[in-house]
């Protein structure tokens, strides 16, 4: 990162720096563990891949149904309470996780993660849009998460490693104690800093939930795009569940140290790469930087079908080669939807991301009945296929955003119609404001 960078991070908000550190650490103690449950699934209870993938899958879209609402809720009552809430239940759960000696105490520990995390992070992401007013500096922040949590994600199987407690379930202890740590760090923060903005009535909208969803409804742009990237999080999320256990029912050679491995060279290839790609694709929009993240998420699912289950390092080059699209694509998935929600309307639409859920979530059920069936092959060619359908989804919705005119829209109840939709901006320009309109008259929140 060059010295301008540092300056524009060394002046974000207080608040917004917890929630940095926070996922730093949370992750980092996550990922000591996490990525091995479905091998002490395996080996504790015998359970399937299909099995691991189901309960797996169904704890998550549980979750994402009610992040969806949670959003919502932090735009009409603030996001301090739900930040609060999320943190102690994700704390809660991972000490449940650590000591849990039966499928179904499994079954609920993990729920309760999964909705943890539902609960706090679209207000987290939310709120960056509340404290940050420039664009920029903003998006800089988004993508500063996003490294740190790959900074956690090698450091923690690392440090796991050396102390002995890597891939134990004990170490889900370690992961309620950080967001045990958030939990408190969010409330010295709201009580010594204010974050005003990110939690009084000054910005918060009086809509109903109703309203909310028509409101989302009308926005084509945006529900094509959701759509999209819940199936390239379906698509990725193959690389994680469904690959371990494709290649623990295949008996690859040292299993648990290519798991680790996998997880180091996906995290500190991102850490390594994410900013210099962001440096080189400065001048190059949302839309098209996320489109060539999926050109190499394709490759590297065709690298997958392909690899021989003995080669150790050629699952490591796939994985370079994915975690080089991942740091692409992720980062500016949640550029891409900042730019697209209207002010008052951040939680909401950050809530409309847990949708992602049903990608990510599914991921392990079907992947893992699909190895049972045909096998890892056919698997990673269904899933290049499904790229395929993600980049003609986003040709499609940059189709959409050069149209010159968007019909205009009746106002909704409470203050919604304050702030406009994407697909509906057109009925008049949004002077100096995050969706500025483009030569068109339709805002892009494509632009770099």
């Amino acid at each position: 990162m060059d010295r301008q960078w540092w300056q524009s991070l060394y002046g974000l908000p207080p608040l917004i720096w917890v929630v940095l550190v926070g996922s730093f650490f949370g992750r980092g103690t996550y990922f000591m563990v996490w990525p091995f449950l479905a091998v002490i699934l395996h080996q504790k209870f015998a359970l399937s891949p299909g099995e691991i993938g189901a309960l797996l899958s169904v704890s998550a879209m549980c979750a994402a149904i009610l992040g969806f609402y949670t959003g919502a809720l932090s735009d009409r009552f603030g996001r301090k309470i739900l930040l609060f809430s999320g943190t102690l239940i994700n704390a809660i759960a991972f000490l449940f996780l650590a000591f849990a000696e039966s499928v179904a105490a499994f079954a609920v520990a993990i729920t309760l993660s999964a909705i943890g995390r539902s609960v706090w992070e679209p207000p987290a992401m939310a709120m960056f849009g509340d404290l940050i007013p420039d664009t920029r500096v903003r998006e800089l922040a988004m993508q500063f998460r996003y490294f740190l949590i790959n900074v956690g994600s090698a450091l923690g199987p690392m440090i796991g490693v050396w102390a002995g407690i890597s891939g134990q379930q004990t170490t889900f202890g370690v992961t309620a104690l950080s967001y045990l740590g958030l939990f408190f760090a969010f409330i010295w923060a709201f009580q010594r800093f204010g974050g005003s903005r990110a939690s009084t009535a000054s910005t918060l909208t009086t809509a109903k939930f109703t309203d909310t969803l028509r409101v989302l409804a009308e926005d084509k742009v945006f529900l094509i795009t959701i759509l999209a990237n819940v199936f390239a999080l379906f698509i990725y999320a193959h690389m994680d569940s469904s690959l371990i256990q494709y290649l623990t029912i295949n008996d690859a050679p040292n299993v648990v140290t290519l798991i680790s491995s996998m997880i180091l060279i996906n995290a500190s290839t991102i850490v390594c790469l994410q900013f210099p790609l962001l440096g080189l694709m400065r001048k190059v929009n949302v839309n098209q930087r996320i489109f060539i993240g999926m050109i190499l998420l394709a490759a590297g699912q065709v690298w997958f079908a392909l690899n021989p289950i003995q080669w150790f390092y050629g699952w490591i080059g796939a994985i370079f080669l994915l975690s080089i699209a991942e740091a692409i694509l992720f980062p500016n998935m949640s550029v891409q939807v900042d730019r697209m929600a209207p002010s008052n309307m951040r939680g909401s639409y950050f809530g409309a991301t847990s949708l992602y859920a049903f990608g990510w979530s599914s991921a392990p059920l079907a992947g893992g009945l699909v190895i049972q069936a045909f096998g890892g092959s056919i698997l990673y060619i269904v899933t290049f296929a499904l790229c395929l359908l993600v980049m003609w989804m986003y040709w499609h919705t940059g189709k959409l955003m050069r149209l010159p005119i968007w019909p205009a829209r009746p106002a909704r109840a409470g203050n919604l119609a304050k702030q406009p939709t994407t697909a509906a901006i057109s009925a008049g320009p949004v002077p100096n404001g995050d969706n500025a309109p483009n030569k068109t008259g339709v805002p892009d929140p494509n632009l770099a």
